[in-house]
């Protein structure tokens, strides 16, 4: 499920007006976790890492609420103060844009992009960031949830252990080992969770 997610928010990313990158936040009513799945930047789950720690902020109220939320710079952001301080510390993040994707009773999800630039979203950014938001609303809807939301968290954790097996290989960062994931993705035209799965299975042979 994530790998196509990916690819949708991957494609919405270059069409939506003034978008760096992309993730979805999900939020577990019952287990109250925030998951950030599809994440086209690390920056992504950052954003929701200091949504779960505040409790707050627009990728959440977007989601809860069924609005559009589009903030234009972080700067000067009110509504969140908790979330705009730490966002403001930890990121180089300006500018969000968010949309609710669906609410069946557990899960909440939103569809969220993001750039370093102030003011970049306007009213076509707007309107597209909306209709990508239904096309992954029905790819959601269209599948068993539960059981393609265990199949991504699965699929993050591999993405996670590649992450972190190239970060000590090669003494990089996070950031920096994601986008070499991606690029080894692109270069070979091997999806994003095949390229993970490959590096983490030579690594347990070499252990």
């Amino acid at each position: 499920m994530e790998v196509a997610l990916l690819d949708l928010t991957a494609i919405s990313v270059a069409s939506v007006p003034g978008a760096r990158f992309a993730g979805t936040t999900v939020f577990n009513t019952q287990g109250k976790s925030v998951t950030t799945l599809a994440a086209t930047h690390p920056l992504a789950s950052v954003v929701d890492e200091i949504q779960f720690a505040t409790g707050e902020g627009p990728c959440l109220s977007a989601a809860w609420n069924h609005h559009t939320i589009v903030i234009d710079d972080m700067a000067t952001e009110t509504r969140w103060p908790r979330f705009q301080a730490q966002t403001m510390v930890q990121t180089p993040i300006r500018s969000v844009m968010s949309f609710r994707l669906f609410d069946d009773g557990q899960l909440l999800a939103a569809l969220n992009f993001f750039a370093e630039s102030a003011g970049v979203f306007d009213e076509e950014s707007v309107e597209l960031g909306l209709i990508f938001a239904a096309h992954l609303a029905v790819a959601w809807s269209g599948m068993n949830r539960e059981q393609h939301f265990r199949s991504a968290l699965a699929s993050r954790d591999i993405i996670g252990q590649a992450k972190g097996m190239l970060m000590e290989r090669f003494d990089i960062t996070a950031p920096a080992a994601f986008e070499l994931l991606r690029r080894l993705s692109q270069e070979s035209n091997t999806k994003l969770h095949d390229v993970a799965e490959r590096i983490v299975s030579a690594g347990r042979q070499r252990d």
